[in-house]
C-alpha cells in the first residue's frame, strides 16, 4: 500500500483539475502610515501613496480616500492598497483609511445604527487630509473619495450626512468631497431606521460626479438602484455606472474585474479633469466587459 500512495495521490490531483487557480496579483507595498485620530485610545490610521517625483513645494495634487468594506465590523487597509498603489502611479496623492469597526447592534444605544462610529471615523478622516493639505501637496478641492461595499456607504454618509461629527475634528474643514469612486455600495432599506446612516434621507441634487460599480446579481444592488432613482428624479445625471454581467457582490476583489474596474475608474477620473493620458493597466485577456447603464 505504501508504494500505491504517490500514484493514487497523483490520479487523485489529476480528477480535480479545477482546482488550480491562477497566481494571485503581487502584493502591492504598503503606504506611508499615518494616524488621524485616536478613537477610545485606539489610533485610527490610514495609508497613504504618494506619486512619483512626488514634490509639495512645485505643484498641487488631487487626491482620493478610500474606505475598506467588511460589513461595518470587518475589514482591514489591505483591501485598497491595489487601486491606490495604481492610482498614485497616475499622479495622486491616494491613501486608504481604517475606522472604528460597529459593534453588535445589540450594543448600540435604542434608535441608533450601530454603523454610526464608522461614519464618524470616515468624517475624520476626510477632514485630516484637508488639513494636511499643504505638506501632502493636494488640493482640498479636488479630494474624491469611495469605497467598497460597507466603505461606499460610509463615504457618502460623510460626505452627505451634516451631521455625525467629532468634535475634536479640526475646525474649518468640512468634508465635502469633488467626485466619487464606489465599488458596489451597501445602501439598506433597514437604514430607515436611523436617519443618520439613511443614505435616502440626505439625498441632494448636488451630486458631485460620481462612478458606481456593481455586479447585476449582487443583492446589494436594490438599495442602491432606490437611491439613483430618487437622484435621476431629482435631475442628477453625472452618475456613471458600469456593470459585471452575472457577478455577484465585492465582484471587484478578484481579476479581472479588479482590473477591468480601475481602468474605467481611470477614465472616469481622466474625463474629470484629474488625471491626465491613457490608463497605464493592460485591459485583461478574456470575455468579462463591463456594461455602461443606461
Amino acid at each position: 500500500m505504501r508504494r500505491l500512495a504517490p500514484l493514487l495521490l497523483l490520479a487523485t490531483a489529476a480528477l480535480w483539475p479545477s482546482q488550480t487557480t491562477a497566481a494571485p496579483d503581487p502584493a502591492p507595498p504598503v503606504g506611508k502610515r499615518y494616524v488621524y485620530k485616536e478613537s477610545e485610545g485606539v489610533p485610527q490610521e490610514m495609508e497613504i501613496y504618494f506619486p512619483p517625483n512626488w514634490d509639495p513645494t512645485q505643484r498641487s495634487y488631487p487626491a482620493i480616500i478610500l474606505f475598506h468594506g467588511g460589513g461595518w465590523g470587518n475589514g482591514s487597509l489591505d483591501a485598497f492598497r491595489y487601486q491606490c498603489h495604481y492610482l498614485a502611479s497616475r499622479g495622486m496623492v491616494a491613501a486608504t483609511a481604517n475606522y472604528t469597526l460597529a459593534k453588535k447592534q445589540s450594543e448600540s444605544p435604542a434608535g441608533q445604527s450601530r454603523k454610526r462610529v464608522c461614519i464618524v471615523d470616515a468624517k475624520s478622516a476626510i477632514r485630516w487630509m484637508k488639513a494636511q493639505a499643504a505638506w501632502l501637496g493636494i488640493d482640498p478641492a479636488r479630494l474624491i473619495t469611495g469605497g467598497g461595499s460597507a466603505g461606499g456607504h460610509i463615504s457618502l454618509l460623510a460626505t452627505h450626512n451634516p451631521g455625525l461629527n467629532d468634535p475634536r475634528d479640526p475646525v474649518g474643514f468640512d468634508t465635502s468631497v469633488a467626485a466619487y469612486v464606489l465599488f458596489n455600495p451597501a445602501l439598506s432599506p433597514g437604514d430607515d431606521q436611523d436617519s443618520a446612516v439613511d443614505m435616502q434621507q440626505h439625498l441632494n441634487a448636488d451630486m458631485p460626479p460620481s462612478i458606481v460599480f456593481f455586479g447585476t446579481e449582487d443583492k446589494w444592488k436594490v438599495g442602491w438602484d432606490v437611491v439613483r432613482g430618487e437622484l435621476a428624479a431629482s435631475g442628477v445625471k453625472n452618475i456613471d455606472e458600469q456593470l459585471a454581467p452575472g457577478a455577484e457582490h465585492a465582484f471587484f476583489n478578484q481579476q479581472p474585474w479588479k482590473d477591468l474596474t480601475l481602468i474605467a475608474a481611470d477614465k472616469f477620473l481622466t474625463a474629470q479633469g484629474f488625471l491626465q493620458g491613457p490608463p497605464s493597466l493592460t485591459v485583461p485577456a478574456g470575455n468579462e466587459v463591463l456594461v455602461k447603464r443606461k
